[in-house]
């Protein structure tokens, strides 16, 4: 089984297509691969694995499939997206402008510039944010004002005991949730590598409030138009980028008033620009996509 190996700024995933080979996705257990390719030590080593497909939906040009590190099947990645429209220009020879990416999401319009003959870097229509308490979802005992968990008091339901690393990071004790298509919890802090993200990220990824797991970040506000971001991420763990926790991240920033509705916000991979428009309510994600190598998988 051949395999493509890229990244969108260190968001790392291994690619299989699926689109020359329709039976892919049926005749092999994907949870189960997308744990043995993902494996760091004894795999491929990845975030998980990404089916390239064919659409079911008619206006779309291509389809993704994505399963986490731990096997557990995603709507959703914001950089994995730039790399299908990357995989179904450089390998399938789609060219459509912009092209369409079926998702769990819908299907996300991808305006993309090229180099050399290749997709370097695209920006991503992602829809609007799901602000929606029970969309998103994250079931409260009680509703948060007009259902939006918006600045909500951390502690209400998410009991984290008073610790050290706390004070150390700067935390503001409060809580913004928006979906993507996926789930995102979102922390603003003061210095952003003070947080033990290995040992809080799968505290709060699992509260029973969550009843679909979610995606956890924290953000280090450095100006209206800038941020620093470090992520947990649902299914995979510590990641070094996730463009739909950078897009949630940015909304959240804003509808707080702590970002402008435009920012670059930096994650450990590299940068991503944002932009929630405020014509159409939808976010805009811009950044580059990159293949790392091709190889053989033993079936």
């Amino acid at each position: 089984m051949r395999f493509v190996k890229m990244h969108g700024i260190g968001n790392d995933y291994v690619y299989l297509d699926a689109f020359t080979d329709p039976a892919l996705d049926k005749k092999v257990d994907l949870k189960r691969l997308a744990g043995v390719m993902s494996d760091r030590h004894t795999g491929i080593g990845a975030d998980g694995i990404i089916l390239v497909c064919r659409p079911t939906d008619r206006t779309a040009d291509v389809r993704m499939r994505m399963f986490n590190a731990d096997g557990s099947e995603a709507e959703m990645c914001g950089n994995g997206v730039r790399c299908v429209a990357k995989f179904a220009y450089d390998r399938l020879g789609l060219r459509r402008s912009p092209m369409r990416v079926q998702t769990g999401r819908g299907v996300l319009a991808i305006d993309y510039v090229t180099q050399e003959g290749k997709l370097a870097a695209a920006t991503v229509d992602m829809g609007e944010p799901i602000l929606d308490a029970d969309e998103i979802p994250v079931e409260l005992p009680r509703p948060a004002p007009g259902n939006r968990v918006i600045d909500f008091p951390l502690s209400k339901y998410i009991p984290l005991p008073a610790a050290a690393w706390m004070e150390e990071c700067e935390l503001d004790p409060r809580m913004t949730c928006v979906s993507m298509g996926n789930p995102h919890v979102v922390l603003f802090c003061g210095r952003v590598d003070a947080v033990p993200l290995d040992a809080i990220g799968p505290v709060i990824e699992t509260q029973p409030i969550f009843s679909n797991r979610t995606n956890v970040h924290f953000v280090q506000v450095q100006s209206p138009t800038e941020a620093r971001v470090r992520t947990w991420e649902r299914g995979s763990g510590i990641t070094r980028a996730c463009g739909t926790g950078a897009c949630a991240s940015l909304v959240a920033g804003a509808l707080t008033g702590r970002l402008a509705r435009r920012a670059k916000m930096h994650l450990p991979g590299g940068t991503l620009d944002i932009a929630w428009d405020e014509r159409t309510n939808h976010v805009l994600m811009n950044g580059p996509a990159t293949e790392v190598f091709v190889g053989e998988w033993p079936d």
